[in-house]
């Protein structure tokens, strides 16, 4: 991962899937050895998030508690599959919606079952939205432009019963920023340009999912879909798939869930887009080992001017 991220040099990284420990030992040491490769990033913001945040109840409808379904965010420990931001540029207060409740998302569809809210009304009631988390994250650039990067990481939409509980929740997950966008939450939305940085766990075109949800956030006019695409050639795609396979983020096994697009860089229309891509090299560039042990997952970037 260190290899990927230096060969790429981000000037802002939204990471996933990183464990969280209460002092962010893990992450200063990762500041350390990324600076040692010559790509320091000194700033940094992580917090807890609610993968493996213990509830105490049945959250998934089984009968049981005590699982990794039945914390706040799938996870068996706290921590597990955390987010963090680094940064060359300072950061400011950064807007943690964590503990933001599903059921106060405004034209949420949560789950039901026999008219009742699902896995119980008490369940639900205690239900945050964020399977992980979604942040603000101010970030200070050297022009005096306060880019506010607005990250999250939401649930697989599989996995489940018929009622839906993660195809719903990854829904209303992505469809959390456009209330925000929209002055719809209980805080008001950002007063500079947005890009919203993170894994949706869901392909406009392919896969399981509610693909409405991310489809409407492509074509949200106060955001622009750069279209990254891989920058190797595409010998490995979904022989099923529907969508560009160039466009693809992510190297899960074939024929199913088989590769898709479900990491996205969206910045606000109104900025300056230079240029973009998917960090994919070919079978034959050096870099191709580091990338296939580091994640499944590919480097999104969008390169901005200012």
């Amino acid at each position: 991962m260190l290899t990927v991220i230096a060969a790429a040099k981000p000037d802002i990284l939204a990471l996933q899937d990183f464990d969280h420990d209460l002092e962010n030992h893990a992450l200063r040491a990762f500041q350390d050895a990324l600076a040692a490769t010559g790509h320091p990033m000194p700033h940094a913001f992580a917090a807890a998030p609610n993968a493996g945040l213990i509830t105490g109840m049945d959250m998934d409808g089984n009968g049981r508690t005590g699982e990794a379904r039945d914390a706040q965010g799938y996870g068996r420990f706290t921590g597990q599959g955390g987010m963090a931001v680094l940064s060359r540029y300072p950061l400011g207060e950064v807007r943690d919606f964590t503990a933001f409740l599903w059921q106060d998302l405004p034209d949420a569809i949560p789950p039901t079952q026999d008219s009742l809210p699902f896995p119980s009304p008490e369940a639900f009631a205690a239900q945050r939205l964020s399977s992980v988390a979604h942040w603000d994250v101010p970030v200070h650039l050297p022009d005096g432009t306060v880019l506010h990067l607005l990250t999250f990481h939401a649930t697989t939409p599989v996995f489940d019963g018929d009622e839906d509980r993660n195809g719903r929740r990854n829904h209303d997950e992505i469809a959390f920023w456009q209330r925000y966008l929209d002055n719809a939450l209980p805080v008001t939305a950002p007063d500079g340009p947005v890009v919203i940085a993170g894994d949706a766990n869901l392909d406009p075109e392919d896969g399981d999912g509610r693909q409405q949800a991310i489809r409407r956030l492509l074509r949200d006019p106060r955001l622009q879909d750069p279209m990254p695409r891989r920058s190797g050639a595409v010998s490995d795609g979904n022989a099923r798939q529907s969508g560009d396979p160039a466009l693809d983020t992510v190297d899960w096994p074939d024929p199913v869930p088989g590769n898709l697009r479900v990491s996205y860089v969206l910045p606000a229309s109104t900025l300056d887009l230079a240029d973009a891509g998917v960090f994919w090299p070919d079978a034959g560039d050096p870099l191709h080992g580091a990338i296939t042990t580091a994640s499944p997952h590919r480097l999104v970037w969008v390169d901005l001017r200012f």
